[in-house]
């Protein structure tokens, strides 16, 4: 079941609150988000300590920042950006993910009976690095320049990457068919 982001005046009030120090207002607004949260950062980690530790640390940093969050602006987009620049630091923090080499080398993470033909599936097979650049620009909208800059890369490396991806995706998807 997919949870929405609340009415926007519903979030704003919460938010107001949160920011007074109003401990109910946080936990909904936690409540309200944290499963979008954890999602994404499952999606980039492909791993649920990882995925739980973002989670946790956005809403540290959510909590820190609210006194100073523009009053109107949707918590969910930042939210989700706040959890996709933690792991993107993971991932730079253990430089072997970010060798290209490692890119169409990396052994699937699910093997034979288990590996699924999902979308799930496909993406956990996935290098680290590709599943991050793929979905942050795929799913996410997270241009080439915003990824190279953030990785410290050129917006070539990114499209070369997230291009090797897409193309990773097809053979499996082909290779997966009945018939």
């Amino acid at each position: 079941m997919h949870e929405h982001a609340p009415p926007r005046e519903r979030e704003y009030d919460l938010v107001r609150k949160a920011r007074w120090g109003n401990e109910a207002a946080f936990a909904e607004l936690y409540r309200l988000h944290a499963r979008a949260v954890y999602t994404l950062a499952y999606r980039l980690t492909a791993s649920t300590d990882r995925a739980e530790d973002i989670t946790q640390d956005t809403f540290l940093r959510m909590l820190r920042f609210l006194p100073g969050f523009r009053a109107g602006t949707p918590l969910r987009p930042w939210l989700k950006k706040v959890a996709a620049n933690a792991a993107i630091d993971l991932m730079r923090r253990d430089r072997h993910v970010l060798d290209d080499a490692l890119i169409e080398s990396a052994p699937s993470g699910a093997e034979g009976a288990d590996a699924s033909m999902d979308a799930e599936g496909l993406l956990r097979r996935m290098p680290p690095l590709a599943r991050t650049l793929f979905w942050l620009h795929e799913i996410e909208g997270w241009s080439h320049q915003e990824l190279a800059r953030r990785f410290g890369q050129s917006p070539s490396w990114s499209k070369s990457i997230v291009s090797r991806a897409l193309a990773r995706l097809r053979v499996e998807l082909e290779q997966g068919e009945p018939g």
